[in-house]
């Protein structure tokens, strides 16, 4: 074993027995599951209207991410949430709008982990409305778990939770970001990026950057098989597979040279169709989900970068 595996396993063992010790949040109850759903059926309702990048849909969809942080006391990362920004595509002006928080680290709080979903969909087409259930309010929901968990378990590395906009209308959101991080852009360690995780006919969720780094392939490697979902490393470029390295907001952060790991599930039927609905989702499946995906965490905050 490497001294970096080791230090690796170490950590583990320390957070199984700081979640023991704390009793009320084991690895069974990482976050309060029944916010959880209840924030995808919120944020995928019409009332939301698609939540299309500039609509009266977007502007409420920024608001309840606002409150939710606010309510879950992660600070702004900057003077304030948001980080407006302005751009063209076909010949048309957007004003899209960034959401970010921050949780300081214990350890390292000059170093930061960015934990990214977009909020943005598709909006209204034809009449109908594009509510994204799964894209993307099951990243954007999986956020607030997060923000629940890390009151508990104080992270060793800052945290962003980036809420991105305009992942849509070509990644424009965290295209800005990187451009513009508020902290330097050598100080990010690595994005999780969540988009499109609450269902698969297979139980499958994929996770994407491992190709690239092999200290973070060791670490998901390590993560322990769970009977009601498979993590499956794929869909790099390299194995006949989709390439999906620039298919969401991680690939901004790729370009720049950021490690990252990004989990989503294959299409399905309802995939940028009207049909994206809250009843559509798999509860049990997108729980399990946000757990592994917290499970990969806590080893990527203990390791040496």
């Amino acid at each position: 074993m490497t001294k970096r595996l080791f230090y690796i396993a170490i950590c583990s063992l320390f957070f199984n027995a700081q979640n023991f010790a704390q009793g009320d949040l084991t690895t069974c109850t990482l976050f309060n599951e029944a916010n959880l759903l209840k924030h995808v059926k919120s944020l995928s309702s019409d009332a939301f209207e698609g939540r299309r990048t500039g609509t009266k849909g977007a502007l409420k969809a920024e608001k309840y991410i606002i409150n939710q942080f606010y309510s879950l006391k992660v600070k702004p990362l900057g003077k304030k949430y948001h980080q407006s920004f302005v751009f063209s595509r076909r010949g048309k002006t957007y004003n899209g709008t960034n959401i970010l928080g921050l949780i300081e680290g214990k350890e390292l709080p000059h170093k930061y982990i960015v934990i990214s979903a977009h909020y943005d969909h598709e909006g209204i087409k034809f009449g109908e409305i594009y509510n994204g259930a799964d894209d993307n309010a099951s990243g954007l929901s999986a956020l607030f778990s997060f923000a629940e968990y890390f009151r508990s378990n104080p992270p060793k590395h800052s945290i962003i939770l980036a809420a991105f906009d305009a992942e849509e209308l070509g990644l424009q959101g965290s295209k800005y970001f990187v451009k513009n991080t508020i902290v330097s852009d050598k100080a990010i360690v690595l994005n999780i990026n969540m988009d499109m995780i609450s269902r698969s006919s297979e139980k499958e969720l994929f996770v994407v950057g491992t190709a690239f780094n092999e200290q973070l392939k060791n670490i998901v490697s390590s993560i322990d098989e769970s009977e009601n979902i498979k993590l499956i490393k794929g869909h790099d470029g390299y194995d006949g597979l989709d390439n999906w390295t620039y298919s969401s907001d991680h690939a901004n952060f790729h370009k720049k040279g950021i490690p990252f790991l990004y989990f989503g599930v294959d299409d399905h039927k309802d995939y940028h169709e009207p049909t994206d609905d809250y009843e559509n989702i798999q509860p049990d499946f997108y729980i399990e989900a946000v757990k592994t995906i917290i499970s990969v965490f806590k080893k990527v905050d203990c390791a040496k970068y």
